[in-house]
């Protein structure tokens, strides 16, 4: 019976189902998304323009490369396949010696690698000289498992700004980030703004990146760094000029001491206990340093140092950016700015789950008075501090 019958479709419909087909035709479905917010092919500044006007028509040629590559092999193994009165001792028609073929297949490669070799240097060329042009300077440090952002905004040479998980730049300029890493390789990739760059110990990495308009990108560690290198998310928030020098000249003042209530109870549990690894401006500094000369200059977690927390509420994520600190209110499960900090929208209940057991949220080896812990651990807080914690935290703004 032909292929083209009922059967025959059955036939074909349980040959795709083995898991012989299967596992490749759940990647590709798995691969298929629309307003996915990691899509490199939805360029949203220049320079990733730049990127994917080079990309797409390599790929053009790559995919003609192939069908044409593909489709000749096909062709020459069914003409010349073996038959059953074929003559053994007898050898197929010998193309050596014949110029024209040997040319051929020789300089059509030549010249295809030069076509996609030449925009390709150009490409290169153009993305670094866009360095030229950067207007501020921002180190990034991979942890495991989160990323700090450092700036030198009154540039006297030291960072006046302390940040994590939200990377906040002014929309529309160049902005140069120097890369590195605090303990293992990390890779920094924001898809709609630039390509990766990996975070090297010892070693300092420059990528620019440049957003059009104002808005939120998301991005993802992309070089393995261990037990949650699958939850060591960024976050790229791009804001007007205005809202930038607003926002920075905040983020530069210390943090104000609530005076009543669970917020200032949280605050002096977060004196006593938090300081071992994390510093607000304004509210632990002594206690802070105090624990570092324990310490001999550095805290026991997160090779060495923890998120600095003093504007925390002013963030879009926490815990690695892969909890929202606000309430999502439009559903695409990205804080926008303009959702940060809308009465009654702060994520408490998650907060809170994070400080009861921030290793049962978030997999880390966290151990206390380990030298090798990686992550926060299990302070195991009462439901009262826990909730006093929660109502300091919100105050951070």
């Amino acid at each position: 019976m032909s292929d083209a019958g009922p059967s025959g479709r059955h036939s074909l419909v349980r040959r795709l189902l083995t898991p012989r087909w299967a596992l490749p035709l759940l990647l590709f479905l798995g691969a298929c998304a629309s307003d996915a917010p990691q899509d490199t092919l939805e360029p949203k500044g220049p320079i990733a323009r730049t990127i994917d006007n080079l990309v797409n028509p390599v790929f053009l040629v790559a995919g003609v490369v192939f069908v044409l590559v593909e489709g000749g092999m096909l062709v020459l193994l069914r003409k010349f396949r073996r038959r059953q009165d074929d003559d053994d001792s007898e050898l197929p028609p010998q193309v050596h010696g014949n110029l024209r073929l040997e040319w051929g297949w020789t300089v059509v490669p030549f010249l295809i690698l030069v076509g996609v070799a030449v925009p390709t240097v150009m490409t290169v060329f153009a993305i670094d000289a866009k360095a030229d042009d950067a207007t501020m300077t921002v180190q990034v440090t991979g942890q495991q498992w989160w990323w700090e952002f450092r700036y030198d905004t009154n540039n006297d040479n030291k960072p006046d700004i302390i940040t994590a998980n939200d990377l906040v730049v002014p929309a529309g300029e160049t902005i140069r980030l120097e890369i590195r890493s605090n303990d293992v390789i990390h890779s920094f990739w924001i898809p709609a703004l630039n390509g990766k760059k990996d975070a090297v110990p010892g070693r300092v990495q420059e990528l620019t990146v440049e957003a059009d308009d104002p808005g939120t990108f998301v991005g993802q560690c992309t070089e393995f760094c261990g037990l949650s290198h699958a939850y060591m998310r960024q976050r790229l928030v791009a804001l007007s000029r205005s809202d930038f020098d607003s926002w920075a000249a905040n983020q530069r003042e210390a943090a104000k001491m609530p005076t009543s209530g669970d917020a200032a109870a949280g605050a002096e549990l977060f004196k006593g206990v938090c300081s071992t690894c994390h510093l607000a401006r304004g509210i632990n500094d002594d206690d802070f340093a105090a624990k570092m000369d324990e310490q001999g200059g550095r805290a026991l977690l997160e090779s060495g140092v923890a998120p600095d927390l003093t504007h925390f509420a002013t963030r879009g994520a926490f815990a690695g950016a892969i909890f929202n600190l606000w309430t999502d209110t439009n559903g695409d499960d990205i804080v926008e700015w303009n959702e940060i900090g809308q009465p009654g929208a702060f994520n408490t209940n998650q907060l809170k789950a994070w400080l009861r057991d921030p290793p049962a949220e978030k997999p880390m080896h966290a151990v206390l008075e380990s030298p090798h812990s990686r992550g926060m651990p299990n302070y195991n807080l009462t439901e009262e501090q826990i909730d006093q914690l929660a109502a300091f935290f919100e105050t951070l703004d």
